[in-house]
């Protein structure tokens, strides 16, 4: 038996924020292609920290298997710089089961993420977060270029 992707997306990096847009339930396969995607962008974000905001339109739950994948996806993501997500939820009769599964990928890979229900807020709290994140680096940068002056 053949089986097809289920859902969509889209991907788009700005500045140090990974832009996803979903729809649509999601199967293993389309967490795959998913996965595969965002190791391919992810390349280009090394350096300061940075975090992913995903809008989620509908009702784009996951199977277990795409559950599993995410886990393993927001792991990889992690590795590369990330270090917060901002989750967008919208048009969605199964707000509460979405938020769940994102609870439970969030929680075991030990991210900080906030649920919204817009974008906009979610942006705000995203930027102000990895703003604070960046405060040490950028003191500690400051620092070390006085002392070698």
């Amino acid at each position: 038996m053949q089986y097809s992707a289920h859902g969509r997306y889209a991907i788009e990096q700005q500045n140090n924020i990974l832009l996803v847009d979903a729809q649509g339930p999601f199967n293993e396969i389309l967490a795959a292609q998913y996965h595969q995607d965002i190791t391919e962008i992810t390349e280009k974000m090394t350096g300061e920290p940075w975090g992913s905001l995903i809008t989620f339109r509908g009702n784009s739950v996951f199977t277990p298997d795409a559950e599993e994948q995410l886990i393993e996806t927001t792991r990889y993501r992690i590795k590369r710089g990330m270090i917060a997500i901002a989750v967008v939820i919208l048009n969605s009769a199964n707000a509460d089961m979405q938020q769940m599964q994102l609870q439970r990928i969030y929680q075991e890979c030990q991210i900080n993420f906030h649920v919204f229900s817009d974008q906009e807020s979610a942006k705000i709290w995203l930027d102000s977060f990895i703003e604070q994140a960046s405060q040490p680096i950028k003191m500690k940068q400051t620092h070390l270029s006085k002392k070698y002056q």
